[in-house]
């Protein structure tokens, strides 16, 4: 089924200069830097949702499917796949996904754009380039390393033009992050012990949603960034008890206990919880130093990642702001 149903912030208009699929921390993100730079932009989710701005339309569609991805955005100068299928789902919800923005970037001309992250690399020894072979194991790296593979294919084939921006896990108040779960800070603030995933001393790159949307917005306009994979510029890696101990400074409150949940607590909760029955695949990601090397950003296109401290004061302000 094609039709698309639309919701609109700015008029009825049923075309846009800009297609971003998913509205999460980095579509919204990328929504509103796109707006506000003049820019005409549809936002597709599978409910309509999205940020309410000027310049924005959201549309309710199933992104899988090209032809209601065209009714959606008939003609765009780029498409963002900033989709967020449910963990568990990846290998099932991922390829006809992909296929359907890779359809759509090839019968629109328009930049394929792909908000990425670091499964495909597989575990690794030391910092990661974008040098590094795909060489994932483990289904969900696979996954997304295919995805790539496919958009690359097309790209160097001449069928369209693609680029791709690999971040570290997101740190910012939402459900997605690790340590800025709201099973987490609303912990901090109120002074009670903290128990995370994985190893709480290994050092970690942390990547704010909001320097991935800005990178992702550069290498779309920018024929520079086509044709390759780019690591989102991150501030220096810190442990995940650094980070508990950095947003409490953040918060003026006192250091609260930090562990790590024991694995057989993990495979209890992983019995009810099939997203955290996942996380077993990727536990190197926790339990070993996890390090960007996001030098080719940077010298590139002059981006620095948003300053430690700014991040951690937006997650705090969230939480006390209620949410």
């Amino acid at each position: 089924m094609n039709t698309v149903n639309s919701t609109s912030a700015s008029g009825p208009s049923t075309a846009g200069n800009a297609l971003v699929i998913g509205a999460g921390p980095v579509g919204s993100e990328v929504a509103r830097l796109l707006a506000g730079n003049g820019q005409d932009v549809v936002v597709a989710t599978r409910t309509g949702s999205g940020p309410q701005i000027p310049g924005v339309r959201r549309v309710a569609c199933d992104a899988s499917n090209v032809d209601a991805l065209l009714a959606a955005a008939p003609q765009a100068a780029a498409i963002y796949n900033c989709a967020n299928p449910a963990y568990h789902r990846w290998a099932q919800d991922w390829p006809p996904l992909a296929t359907a923005m890779l359809g759509y970037a090839e019968r629109t001309g328009a930049v394929l754009a792909i908000c990425s992250n670091l499964y495909g690399y597989g575990p690794v020894d030391g910092p990661m380039s974008e040098a590094l072979p795909l060489a994932a194991t483990g289904t969900k790296g696979r996954v997304r390393a295919q995805m790539w593979l496919d958009a690359k294919a097309a790209h160097d084939a001449g069928r369209i033009r693609a680029t791709e921006v690999r971040g570290s896990d997101y740190i910012c108040a939402s459900d997605s992050s690790l340590v800025g779960s709201s099973r987490v800070v609303p912990r901090i603030l109120s002074g009670k012990p903290v128990s995370l995933i994985g190893s709480v001393d290994q050092p970690h790159t942390w990547t704010a949603p909001a320097d991935a949307a800005r990178l992702l917005v550069t290498v779309a306009a920018d024929e520079r960034g086509w044709g390759r994979a780019w690591h989102v510029p991150s501030n220096a890696p810190r442990t995940q008890r650094q980070v508990i101990d950095d947003l409490a400074d953040t918060a003026g409150v006192p250091h609260v206990k930090v562990s790590s949940t024991s694995a057989a607590i993990l495979k209890v909760l992983g019995i009810f919880s099939p997203t955290i029955r996942e996380l077993a695949e990727t536990s190197y990601q926790r339990d070993r130093p996890f390090i960007v090397d996001d030098t080719a950003a940077r010298v590139t296109f002059g981006l620095e990642p948003t300053p430690w401290t700014d991040i951690l004061s937006e997650i705090i302000e969230e939480y006390r702001r209620g949410k």
